[in-house]
């Protein structure tokens, strides 16, 4: 489908970001659950980047993409929307408020007259305060569906028993054995290859010893391996398969919010999602997004983020578009084709993925084969055949 955009600009935008920069910290190979790790400076730093960058692309009156009647300054919070895994430390809800800093910064616009005359700017040269839903663990699976859903250990032991990850295996079991050195106590076994990368780009990036010893190409390498192993952990051979699941979930979050926008009763012009990597894999394997751009495949940089932007065409028809900007690596969005096309109607795009979805906790705890964990124990199972076979 040709982009039929008219030059209005945008009727507004769902973006998901992934957060900055953080401290290491250790995912369990056969479970996905985490330890906790925390925002760096420098990931602060990359965040901030990222929410100017933001401002610039759809707070900008001169921008292709400015969206429609938005506030450019001072923020009115009930134009923006923004949720934020709470889990793991502060990492990713920090995040989000180190890219909300750069997306409002502080400005002496914000100043307010009290009735006796006084005029008061908030702290720190006129700071935007703006509200963020931080999702705890145990509140909704939405953002984090991975965690304690049983099919998906099952597939991931699956994935581990597959000839090709026992191929790629054999063929990186020479550089594991070389890179043993440089990994402390981390096991250098293939199936913690995500822990393995972790490890040395942390090192690699706070430890100047380290920085000045690992021989050149392993931190590469290593990230080579960890990209083939996530893209084969969080992708699936069906678009409603488990091994899709940290999209299934968020995937009604983007619709929801999409739909909402083209009615003439609402405000919000911009919903930022701050997640972790793991839904970037997903959604652009569901979306067939690798197909024309295979390199996006596997582990997004630090601040990446993704926007579907929301806007009309010459046919009066809302129309989606999404577009791709891998940290601090690009200095632009890239566009990214859906299904083939770079823009598809509102309607289109929910319609090729809304029977994939994981709409609701009920929902989850059935899908995952969960009736204890994360609210299932409330949900009545008598009826479900896949537990007692009926």
């Amino acid at each position: 489908m040709v982009n039929t955009t008219t030059t209005t600009g945008l009727i507004g935008v769902v973006l998901l970001a992934r957060h900055g920069d953080r401290t290491g910290y250790y995912q369990d190979p056969l479970t996905y659950n985490s330890t906790q790790a925390y925002i760096t400076p420098l990931g602060e730093q990359q965040e901030f980047e990222l929410g100017s960058f933001l401002r610039n692309i759809y707070l900008n009156p001169d921008s292709p993409s400015f969206i429609q009647n938005i506030s450019t300054d001072v923020v009115n919070i009930d134009q923006l929307t923004v949720r934020a895994d709470a889990g793991g430390g502060n990492v990713i809800l920090n995040s989000a408020y180190s890219l909300l800093q750069g997306l409002y910064p502080s400005t002496t616009k914000s100043e307010m007259t009290l009735a006796n005359g006084t005029t008061v700017l908030p702290p720190l040269g006129g700071y935007q305060y703006i509200p963020v839903e931080s999702l705890e663990y145990w509140q909704s699976p939405s953002l984090t569906s991975w965690i304690d859903c049983e099919y998906f250990q099952y597939h991931l032991n699956r994935t581990y028993a597959s000839s090709a990850f026992i191929n790629m295996s054999t063929t990186a079991a020479p550089f594991l054995t070389a890179l043993k050195p440089y990994l402390g106590g981390v096991s250098n076994n293939f199936t913690n290859m995500w822990n393995i990368y972790d490890h040395v780009n942390v090192q690699y990036t706070y430890n100047k010893t380290y920085y000045e010893t690992l021989p050149p190409t392993f931190l590469q390498q290593a990230r080579y391996y960890a990209d083939w192993l996530q893209s084969n952990v969080f992708t699936d051979s069906a678009q409603n398969s488990i091994g899709q699941i940290s999209i299934r979930t968020l995937l009604p979050e983007v619709f929801w919010a999409l739909g909402n926008m083209t009615k003439t009763s609402n405000k919000v012009k911009m919903n930022i999602q701050e997640i972790d990597y793991k839904p970037f894999i997903s959604l652009f394997n569901v979306t067939n997004a690798t197909v024309t751009d295979p390199e996006i495949a596997g582990i997004v940089n630090y601040a990446s983020v993704v926007a579907f932007e929301l806007s009309q065409n010459s046919q009066g028809q809302n129309e989606v578009s999404m577009k791709f900007k891998n940290g601090t690596q690009d200095s632009q969005f890239r566009q990214l084709k859906m299904f083939g096309n770079t823009s598809i109607t509102l309607d289109s795009f929910i319609e090729q993925l809304f029977w994939t979805t994981v709409n609701s906790t009920n929902n989850w705890c059935f899908s995952c084969n969960q009736t204890v964990d994360r609210g299932c124990s409330v949900f009545n199972y008598s009826n479900d055949p896949f537990l007692y076979g009926a």
